[in-house]
């Protein structure tokens, strides 16, 4: 949490910056989920209840107890990452970099018309690049450290996403990524508010992931969590009695976040919302005596 001070009424940040004082908003959404591409596709499968879960396509999953899991229908990098990137990056980031450009398009944001250094990227990751970990690790095994392309050093790493919208949209403000797991997309949205209250104008934010490969699915095999029931209306039943886990599932989504005059200078076209605050709540260990602590920003 950045500290801040109060000069009169007007809040200034301990990089002397004056903070905003309308709550930042968010101007554009770019959605690829199992549910559908695009927020109205998913918007309608949400509406309608409709279950994304299915038996795994992206490789054969007969040899493991969970098959079922959320995939993104009908994805390919293809036509919408450039090719030099696609063979750099994993589909983690190429789902983040199809985000990216649909949320710029729905907020109807030219970035190159805007100083780079008031444009900032947060993405969240829980797990980074492991399918492209993956075949270079088969590369290594299977042959020689020789065999080991020069991009396994940036494509499984968990700020990769970051750096790469960063770099296609000259967001060149202050850039960074969450590894929170299930929690991380609401996070990054926290730090963007962070952001925007420093000083930035805009801030790409949110997160993807793309685990559905051998090596992820056998990592996350290992928690114990994975539902193994093979009916897909039966898998995952959360907040349910008969509750057996979680699947594994791909996609994301990624906002364009505003400093709010900013936005209204700019014209902007439309506002879904405004990030009003953020709290992250922190768990005691289990079997601690303590009671959960709630952290406030």
């Amino acid at each position: 949490m950045s500290p801040t001070a109060t000069t009169g009424t007007m809040p200034v940040s301990a990089t002397g910056v004056t903070a905003p004082t309308r709550a930042p908003v968010i101007t554009g959404l770019g959605v690829l989920a199992p549910t559908g591409i695009g927020a109205e596709e998913h918007w309608r499968a949400v509406l309608a209840g409709r279950s994304a879960i299915d038996r795994i396509t992206l490789f054969d999953p007969s040899p493991y107890p969970v098959r079922l899991a959320g995939q993104v229908p009908g994805f390919e990098a293809k036509g919408r990452v450039p090719s030099r990137l696609i063979q750099q990056t994993d589909r983690w980031t190429h789902l983040g970099l199809a985000a990216a450009e649909a949320a710029i398009a729905d907020a109807q944001v030219t970035p190159a018309e805007l100083p780079e250094y008031e444009m900032a990227v947060v993405t969240s990751s829980s797990s980074g690049g492991t399918e492209f970990g993956q075949h270079e690790m088969e590369n290594l095994y299977q042959h020689a450290p020789d065999w080991v392309g020069a991009y396994q050093s940036i494509a499984w790493f968990y700020a990769a996403t970051t750096g790469q919208v960063s770099i296609r949209h000259g967001m060149r403000g202050p850039c960074g990524v969450l590894c929170c797991e299930q929690a991380g997309g609401l996070d990054a949205i926290g730090q963007a508010r962070r952001l925007i209250r420093t000083g930035a104008k805009l801030v790409m934010t949110g997160g993807t992931d793309a685990s559905l490969c051998p090596y992820g699915l056998t990592a996350q095999l290992t928690t114990g969590q994975l539902s193994t029931v093979q009916d897909p209306a039966r898998a995952y039943l959360p907040f349910d009695a008969d509750a057996c886990g979680y699947l594994p599932g791909e996609g994301g989504a990624l906002l364009v976040v505003e400093d709010a005059e900013a936005a209204e200078a700019r014209g902007a076209a439309h506002i879904y919302g405004r990030v009003l605050g953020y709290a992250a709540g922190f768990d005691p260990p289990p079997g601690s005596e303590r009671g959960p602590v709630l952290a406030r920003t």
